[in-house]
């Protein structure tokens, strides 16, 4: 058993920046197309992280013409290039899964003033 936890240790990807629950982000995704790669961002608000180590996801929601969308992305997945923080919400939920149900203002998060 530890030498999994090793090997999963070593597979760990320390280089994206700390985002919490309900910050606006963009996330650079490689996508591949036949024998073409490309980076595609997707921009939308982070309404849950789950699980650990490698194992670990994170939740982003946006609405695109009038339709929600959701992406789960593994934190750990060389297929995420990249995350920028947009900017912070301020949120008392650790998951904000009560958005779904909200249409229009009702659905932003509040900016965290600094």
């Amino acid at each position: 058993m530890d030498a999994l936890k090793l090997i999963a240790a070593d597979s760990l990807k320390n280089d994206l920046p700390s985002f919490e629950i309900g910050d606006t982000v963009r996330v650079h995704v490689n996508i591949r197309e036949g024998d073409r790669e490309r980076v595609q961002m997707f921009e939308g608000t982070v309404i849950a992280r789950k699980g650990s180590g490698v194992a670990e996801t994170f939740t982003v929601r946006r609405v695109s013409y009038g339709v929600g969308v959701e992406r789960v992305f593994p934190v750990n997945s060389p297929n995420v290039k990249g995350v920028d923080i947009i900017r912070k919400g301020r949120v008392r939920r650790s998951k904000l899964y009560y958005l779904r149900d909200r249409v229009g203002k009702a659905a932003k998060v509040k900016e965290q003033i600094r």
